[in-house]
């Protein structure tokens, strides 16, 4: 789905509620810290991540993702720096060893993992959640081939991965989890 109609998704109301079960996960063995929320929708794991002591910022393209965001965030009394950036043209420019944790939850860019990868602090945690081909499709700009996410962090001390149905209800599709760290 391009920009325009995820703009028009969350126009009609579609939100998610509650965490990504992952991040709630992996977010829970960092002391809180800086988190960037990559492709962050309408916010929900921003703002779970606020809620629980961490500075955000949140990045999406869709302006209609960013305003519901917003709009929960004063509603919640929560501080996030929610930013409207179109992340496949690189209107968002990731600061290197900036953020604790880095989550991309259910987005695929391809061309965007090493710099995220960059982004994370020595002692910081990068989470990417990403949709995988079923049996008899081929890889697609929005889905991987299972086992190409783990070829992109072989640098990397891997503390979950997982291929398979989603624990999160809001998808349905085969993904790919993984949770990693920079090596020291």
């Amino acid at each position: 789905m391009d920009l325009h109609g995820w703009n028009q998704r969350y126009l009609t109301g579609e939100t998610n509620d509650g965490p990504t079960p992952l991040l709630a996960k992996a977010a829970g063995l960092l002391p809180p810290g800086k988190a960037l929320d990559l492709a962050c929708g309408t916010g929900h794991n921003a703002l779970w991540l606020a809620q629980n002591g961490w500075t955000v910022t949140a990045v999406d393209g869709a302006p209609a993702a960013i305003e519901i965001l917003r709009r929960k965030a004063v509603g919640q009394k929560l501080s996030i720096h929610a930013c409207i950036a179109d992340l496949e043209r690189g209107e968002y420019s990731l600061e290197p060893a900036a953020w604790d944790l880095v989550a991309m939850c259910y987005y695929l860019q391809r061309n965007l993992l090493e710099p995220a990868k960059t982004a994370v602090a020595p002692h910081g945690m990068l989470l990417a959640i990403v949709h995988i081909t079923e049996p008899g499709e081929g890889p697609t700009s929005t889905r991987m081939e299972p086992g190409e996410l783990k070829t992109y962090f072989q640098d990397w001390d891997i503390q979950h991965y997982f291929e398979g149905k989603p624990a999160d209800t809001a998808h349905r599709r085969s993904v790919a989890e993984i949770v990693a760290r920079p090596r020291a």
